[in-house]
């Protein structure tokens, strides 16, 4: 009977210590998350953009340790997000990131409205912070939905006098890495302007009209403006 009692004594122990270690070691959810970024390859491209947007300064090892965690709630806090360094649905929807299918090398080629946006981001804000190249490709995207201007990425950005770089013919020079990812991300759905249709540089400008457009952010040397 003694022995018996010792088995089971055991046995409840061991349930028990499982069971600790089971729930001690799941990750933290915040309200926001539904699910998680697991694989190798989203985590590579969260620690891209953060390192881009100058959050996060470590390797893209596609392990999310303290030093990614804090970039990711330094972001959230940024966008007004619960600060769980987690990224949920809503802090992959301000990033751009899609938690369902596996992210696509943002180094990989690019071709039509993407590739074309790029050019135009370089073009008109090659030397911004990176935020700032977003925000242009931002206010692009944005004319594409509004009733104001052309309906297509070719039409906005050719649009007679709208660009300062495709009336200089800037607009033909290759885009680089930055510029792609800028144009990538805008096209994903970060728009640091929050639905700007404006942007100029307020120590080039001679346009007055602009100044009656209602500012939002300034990102750089650029002005984003409704």
């Amino acid at each position: 009977m003694k022995k018996y009692l010792i088995i089971l004594s055991l046995c409840l122990l061991l349930i028990v210590g499982v069971s600790y270690i089971t729930t001690s070691y799941l990750p933290l959810v915040g309200e926001e998350t539904v699910a998680v970024a697991t694989t190798t390859s989203q985590n590579k491209e969260i620690q891209r953009r953060l390192k881009n947007w100058g959050y996060y300064s470590g390797s893209i090892d596609g392990i999310l340790g303290p030093q990614s965690i804090k970039a990711i709630k330094a972001f959230q806090k940024k966008y007004g997000l619960v600060q769980d360094g987690i990224v949920g649905p809503k802090t992959a929807a301000k990033m751009g990131i899609s938690l369902t299918s596996s992210t696509t090398s943002s180094t990989s080629k690019v071709s039509g409205d993407t590739y074309l946006l790029a050019k135009c981001v370089y073009a008109e804000s090659r030397g911004e912070p990176y935020e700032g190249q977003v925000a242009v490709a931002a206010v692009i995207l944005n004319r594409v939905k509004s009733s104001q201007f052309p309906n297509t990425i070719s039409g906005v950005i050719y649009q007679p006098w709208a660009f300062t770089a495709v009336n200089d013919g800037q607009i033909n020079l290759e885009p680089n890495t930055t510029a792609i990812n800028a144009a990538k991300d805008a096209m994903n759905g970060w728009d640091p302007t929050h639905g700007c249709l404006f942007y100029y540089n307020p120590a080039l400008t001679t346009n007055k009209w602009i100044y009656s457009r209602q500012v939002v952010t300034t990102i750089g040397k650029h002005v984003f403006a409704l």
